[in-house]
């Protein structure tokens, strides 16, 4: 009986530690925003970080960005923080067009495929990358981020 509940007690104990060295920390990041401004990832720590990349020319991109200025003012003071990254670079005034257009709420940083690949090895655009308070990457959204993948991976982070 001793032997099960030390046994049981060193798995218990196991789990969190496997957990930690099995999450995917972000790597550093330092773009350029829309006004030439360097920004940091590490600028938002503490925060669930939702990472988009998207492009002005993606239909799909335009289609999911009014969730996203819609998330970011209902649930900034939750501590959600929406990015934008650009793939690939692309010109800053189609850039500036598509932002006041869509009254984009969120940080826009310029990115590049070397960006993504960090993040991302496919061509698929939009991909959102989720981070969660400690830095970790702890899911990909594949394509257009709907509201039940919102409900059911982002808002529980947020609590």
């Amino acid at each position: 009986m001793k032997q099960i509940i030390v046994l049981a007690f060193i798995v218990i104990m196991a789990v969190p530690t496997f957990a930690q060295e099995t999450a995917k920390m972000v790597p550093t990041l330092s773009l350029k925003d829309l006004n030439g401004k360097i920004v940091k990832l590490s600028d938002f720590n503490g925060k669930i970080v939702l990472l988009n990349f998207w492009a002005p020319w993606c239909a799909p991109c335009a289609a999911e960005t009014p969730a996203l200025v819609k998330w970011q003012q209902k649930y900034k003071s939750d501590g959600l923080q929406i990015i934008g990254i650009t793939y690939p670079p692309t010109n800053a005034t189609s850039v500036r067009n598509f932002v006041r257009k869509k009254k984009i709420n969120y940080p826009i940083l310029f990115g590049s495929k070397a960006t993504k690949r960090l993040f991302d090895t496919s061509d698929n655009l939009p991909i959102t990358v989720v981070i969660d308070r400690r830095g970790n990457i702890v899911d990909r959204i594949d394509g257009v981020i709907f509201a039940d993948e919102f409900e059911s991976k982002v808002k529980p982070l947020l609590k």
